[in-house]
């Protein structure tokens, strides 16, 4: 996703043009904290501990395309237009059949979110995601890949069979933005993107993150939310 482009390209009347990232460079090293980070998590347990987006702040807003498409560019993540190098326009005004947007899933539902990194054990969130979706129809479950190509970002989504959209963020600007201190982290929001309660870090149980998505139901419904009618 472009930092400048809206919903769409100039070949596709859009009227934004498409850029490549510049900070490349500082991925590698981005990804090593990820991974540095993941494993202090895992060996300790301080009661507290701050990580991921607090609840009852809001969810900042991102556009990154989506692994299965031809969208070229980086992560989008303007809260204004003209937003210097978030953005020139407001990422939630970023939509397409070819975009996650964060704005478009949480406008009306309860929303799931996994950032990971494609390697290791970490994509394993995603088929558990995928395997507890049915049960949750009013729920959106979405995942954004920290980093790594799309060749094979495309090929874990075609080999785990993934119908919940996967985004990619090339530049890893999200990890900062979501304070990513685990590999996977998936954030819990309200409709209206408001984070409902902790960050999980690591790789949940089955029964762990039903639990968790049960609970974001329920504190959704508790707040006005009604599930549409099927």
């Amino acid at each position: 996703m472009s930092r400048a482009s809206a919903d769409g390209d100039p070949a596709r009347g859009g009227g934004y043009t498409l850029k490549r990232g510049r900070h490349g460079r500082y991925l590698g090293v981005l990804l090593a904290v990820i991974v540095a980070l993941a494993v202090i998590v895992a060996f300790t347990s301080t009661p507290g501990a701050i990580s991921g987006i607090p609840p009852g702040q809001r969810l900042p807003p991102f556009a990154v395309p989506l692994a299965s498409s031809h969208r070229a560019g980086v992560a989008n993540i303007a809260t204004h237009a003209h937003d210097g190098g978030a953005g020139n326009v407001p990422a939630c005004e970023v939509r397409g059949s070819d975009v996650l947007n964060i704005c478009a899933l949480d406008e009306h539902a309860p929303v799931v979110l996994a950032l990971f990194v494609n390697g290791s054990s970490c994509p394993r969130v995603l088929s558990e995601m995928q395997s507890l979706a049915p049960s949750f129809p009013g729920v959106q479950f979405a995942a954004v890949a920290i980093g790594g190509g799309r060749a094979p970002l495309r090929a874990l989504v075609r080999s785990r069979k993934l119908k919940l959209p996967v985004g990619i963020d090339e530049e890893g600007v999200l990890a900062t933005l979501y304070k990513v201190v685990s590999c996977p982290q998936l954030t819990f929001a309200y409709p209206g993107g408001v984070v409902q309660s902790r960050a999980l870090l690591a790789t949940p149980s089955s029964a762990q993150l039903r639990a968790r998505v049960n609970a974001l139901l329920a504190a959704s419904q508790a707040r006005g939310w009604r599930e549409p009618s099927s």
